[in-house]
């Protein structure tokens, strides 16, 4: 029962509404079997006094059962009424920690955990426990209350007709023991795994649909996403098969009951003075018999639910449990722009080997430093750890003289700008857009910031200038465009530190030459380090850093790696010839 208690640290001030909630429908399952009782004394006071029944006796047990009903009906409302409170209690506040949580992660967690998965994790596993609090936590009490009601009921009456009620249920209880044992944890821990492999892989999918369009694919295209439907429902399946025989025979044998009882109450009878009261509690028994199948289904049920919520709840806390970067408790100003990596080494979670291995160089404040190298060499790696998206494993990020994790979050993200290969521009019109750069900026900074950006003729074409919404009633900006405006947003910004992770990366030729002309604008006086692909962008750099399997190769200016004739020309040579190449006459 710690699950419950782990709940209820979720609902604050309100943690008294399980506990009440858990009395009622307590006192509600009791309720429950009153009328019973009420339909028995009816039927025996009719069997007993066949020739003259006490008509008023019978009418007050009548009234008797149709009361306890209603109570038993009322109180079992409330309960559901304080449940369902709770459980909204719970759900809200576990989103709101997790969300909580989540946007203070660093932005490495993002890279480990798409936003199909954590939208699973979130936003299902809450409402799953608000489905155990609010519907099967109720039934909790009855599962322990009337359990000890029914045996005290049983052999009440007569021992014998109680005991062989209790044999089939005992037998169908063992069944359901064993069916509940059959890998039911580890089965439902496979079984979230799937719903959030499937989920992760469905985002992809659509994300990726255009792709398929253009190219005429089908969605065996994506084979992770058919893969994961397909174990999705194997699976199921397999599990689900386990339990054909042996449910199939709880079912008969907890339904069944009324046929041991009709022999054994046959062979009483047949030895009985009095046929009435034996054929009176075999009634009685008989009436009983379902309210067994119903606890039972409610104990398989709860069973089954508790594991799943706690399934959900270890989920839950398992992603929000993630390390947030420590703050220093004084934090320490940036009093100047020059940037230090000092012998600073780096490994991805999960991984062996490092991303990083001894990096150490220095950006002075105003100076322009280009990343080149081969794809995966390190050069994102190195441009991430500035804003702190992870922290190194050994070695100083240094901002001005303070290592980056003296300095808070706040001030940290207040100076750097950043500008990656694919920017995101929200479902919002394009001014709010740009004004996540600077929420106070006036019109006429915003305007400054578009032509600098070279965004004027995207926003003279636009249906409603900057008032227009991006993604919404079929406006869409291309790769490139988009780009322009998240410079535009980086202008706006204004921070004194820009990192550039291969900002031309998807344009064409065109929005690439304006690109260049809004790079300028956004680097002027400004310290940065960039990371290129396109080597006709580096040649101005103050100093390039040549990098390969996340060590630095070369550095140096764009004449002095040449004259070096080491990797760097090597990567001059390629590049030109890339440039340089046209497809001959004969190939035509």
């Amino acid at each position: 029962m710690n699950i419950i208690f782990r709940l209820q640290a979720y609902m604050g001030k309100r943690k008294i509404l399980l506990p009440s909630s858990l009395l009622l429908a307590g006192l509600s399952s009791l309720f429950t079997v009153a009328p019973l009782v009420f339909i028995w004394l009816i039927v025996k006071e009719l069997l007993t006094n066949n020739k003259n029944p006490a008509n008023d006796m019978i009418a007050y047990y009548g009234w008797c059962a149709l009361g306890t009903a209603l109570i038993a009906i009322t109180l079992y409302f409330l309960a559901l009424t304080l449940s369902h409170l709770a459980a909204f209690r719970v759900e809200v506040e576990m989103r709101r920690q997790a969300m909580d949580k989540i946007v203070r992660m660093p932005l490495g967690f993002f890279d480990r955990n798409t936003s199909g998965k954590i939208r699973k994790i979130v936003d299902d596993n809450a409402s799953t426990t608000h489905t155990f609090l609010a519907h099967q936590l109720p039934d909790l009490a009855a599962t322990l209350s009337m359990p000890v009601l029914l045996l005290v009921l049983l052999f009440m009456f007569d021992w014998r007709l109680g005991l062989a009620t209790l044999l089939p249920v005992f037998v169908a209880m063992t069944i359901m023991g064993i069916m509940m044992g059959l890998g039911g944890k580890s089965f439902m821990r496979k079984y979230l795994d799937a719903l959030e492999q499937m989920n992760t892989e469905a985002v992809e999918y659509v994300r990726g649909i255009p792709i398929v369009k253009v190219f005429q694919q089908t969605v065996y295209s994506f084979k992770n996403f058919h893969k994961a439907i397909t174990d999705y429902r194997e699976m199921v399946f397999q599990y689900t098969l386990q339990f054909e025989k042996p449910m199939t025979t709880y079912l008969t044998i907890v339904q069944g009951i009324v046929y041991v009882l009709v022999p054994v109450g046959i062979l009483l009878l047949t030895s009985a003075e009095n046929y009435t009261e034996v054929l009176v509690n075999i009634i009685f028994y008989i009436i009983l018999t379902p309210l067994f199948a119903q606890t039972i289904m409610r104990s398989m049920h709860f069973t089954q639910n508790i594991t799943l919520a706690k399934e959900a709840v270890d989920r839950v806390e398992n992603l929000i449990s993630a390390e947030v970067h420590s703050q220093s408790s004084h934090p320490k100003p940036i009093s100047s722009y020059g940037i230090n990596f000092n012998n600073v080494s780096f490994t991805y979670p999960g991984k062996d080997t490092k991303a990083i291995d001894s990096i150490s160089f220095t950006i002075k404040a105003g100076q322009h430093v280009t990343l080149v190298g081969a794809s995966g060499s390190g050069k994102t790696t190195i441009a991430r750890l500035i804003p702190r998206f992870w922290d190194v494993d050994s070695g100083e990020v240094i901002i001005g003289a303070n290592n980056v994790k003296e300095i808070s979050n706040k001030e940290l993200m207040q100076n750097v700008s950043f500008v990656f290969q694919n920017n995101k521009l929200f479902k919002t019109t394009l001014l709010e857009n740009l004004r996540y750069g600077n929420e106070s900026a006036s019109m006429k900074e915003v305007e400054r910031a578009l032509d600098r950006a070279q965004c004027r003729e995207i926003i003279e074409r636009l249906p409603q200038g900057l008032q227009t919404k991006i993604g919404a009633e079929g406006t869409y900006l291309s790769g490139g465009e988009q780009q322009r405006v998240a410079l535009a947003r980086a202008i706006l910004k204004n921070a004194p530190i820009v990192v550039l992770d291969e900002a031309t990366a998807f344009s064409d030729p065109e929005n690439e030459h304006l690109i260049q002309k809004a790079l300028k604008e956004l680097m002027q006086g400004k310290t940065v380090l960039m990371i290129a692909h396109r080597l006709s962008s580096v040649v101005e750099s103050d100093t390039i850093l040549v990098l390969s399997g996340g060590k630095i190769a070369e550095k140096g200016r764009h004449e002095e790696l040449l004259n070096n004739k080491g990797l760097y020309l090597q990567m001059w040579n390629e590049y030109k010839k890339s440039v340089e190449w046209t497809i001959k006459k004969e190939a035509v």
